[in-house]
């Protein structure tokens, strides 16, 4: 499958999406085969295209790799990509080299490769620039806050089954949608929606966490925060869960209480102390919430706590990120064109901003999360 067929889909896909109202934010007509940025695995292999959709504001990441799971991986209406300024200021930190690549370091983080005669001198973290740690001595161990991991290296047997039969079924019923559609082009483009219903016969479902109950007039609550240094993604989603409910620590706090050094000497969260946020969330309320973690998260666990207005802590290899909403749409006529997706507040990149967007449930790698409620009296 070409680069450029599988953007036809995906904008086949999104357009319907948008014509739906699933991903009410996505703009009409950006062009998926502009100016596509390669982002590779740490092992070398091709992983994704990230495609800007509104000059330097919003991309749709697309799978360029079968292990990925599907083609459409991410939509990030509001996220800033401008690939040249990255590039640009990756030219300025004086490192000796004759190409340079993105790479997904710690999937879905980036770093800059620095390469020289075909070899790696550098591998730098995007916006911090620090040097991204060598991988792990012991890969049977999960991989930590801040150090680099293959994506495709490290999917199980099974899971790398699993994902190539989700991408073809994927692809064979996209590309069915974007016949029927008439997409000739790789263009996101709202449909005539009485079309859409006839071709798919679709259910949507979609919500964000709210100020209240009342979802009609409410708008989107949770305040995003930015993680201080690239290994306190766990504090970072701490903050903005106890944001949620109204407590307020800083972040070095809450770094001190998960045992994550200082802002000058940080330290991750191995993947053995997840639970440690269980305990902080409550310890740090006086036990007024009740925080609880899940080893195996499906998606209708983190559907069932949005719709109880309450954000999850996802923890993914090596990070730790806050889902905030879901969307969900299925056809009764054409099941593999289904889609299902959660709102995730990312703290990465450090010190530059946060970045929402939709992440696609075929493609998550999701280890654990953690999720609080208020504590009832009885």
């Amino acid at each position: 499958m070409t680069r450029i067929e599988s953007a036809r889909l995906v904008a086949a896909q999104l357009g319907v999406l948008a014509t739906l109202g699933a991903l009410p934010d996505l703009p009409d007509g950006p062009r998926l085969d502009r100016a596509p940025t390669p982002v590779h695995d740490v092992n070398g292999e091709l992983l994704l295209w990230r495609i800007g959709t509104c000059g330097g504001r919003g991309y749709v990441d697309i799978a360029a790799h079968p292990m990925m799971g599907a083609p459409l991986v991410a939509v990030a209406p509001e996220a800033a990509w401008d690939p040249e300024a990255l590039l640009d200021e990756a030219r300025s930190r004086g490192v000796e080299h004759d190409e340079l690549l993105f790479v997904a370091y710690s999937f879905p983080k980036l770093a800059v490769r620095y390469l020289l005669g075909g070899v790696e001198v550098a591998l730098l973290e995007l916006h911090t620039w620090e040097p991204v740690p060598p991988v792990r001595a012991d890969l049977t161990e999960p991989p930590g806050e801040f150090e680099r991991w293959s994506l495709l290296d490290e999917l199980s047997p099974e899971a790398r089954r699993a994902h190539d039969e989700r991408y073809r079924q994927r692809m064979e019923a996209l590309t069915h949608l974007a016949d029927a559609l008439h997409v000739d082009e790789p263009v996101v483009r709202r449909f005539d929606r009485k079309i859409v219903e006839q071709v798919l016969r679709p259910r949507v479902e979609a919500l964000e966490l709210q100020y209240s109950h009342r979802f009609a007039d409410q708008s989107s609550c949770l305040g995003l925060l930015g993680q201080e240094t690239s290994r306190w993604s766990a504090a970072a989603s701490a903050q903005m869960v106890l944001d949620f409910y109204r407590y307020r620590y800083d972040q070095e706090r809450l770094a001190d209480e998960l045992g994550l050094g200082t802002e000058e000497n940080p330290t991750g969260l191995p993947a053995s102390r997840d639970f440690d946020v269980v305990r902080a969330l409550e310890n740090l309320t006086g036990k007024s919430l009740t925080a609880s973690m899940s080893t195996s998260p499906t998606f209708a666990e983190h559907r069932s706590e949005i719709r109880a207005n309450r954000p999850v802590i996802s923890f993914v290899p090596g990070h730790c990120r806050v889902v905030t909403g879901y969307t969900r749409t299925s056809s009764l006529l054409l099941i593999g064109a289904s889609f299902a997706a959660l709102r995730v507040a990312d703290p990465w990149p450090p010190r530059a901003g946060v970045v929402t967007r939709w992440e696609n449930v075929d493609t998550i790698v999701c280890r654990n999360t953690v999720t609080a409620k208020v504590t009832l009296v009885p």
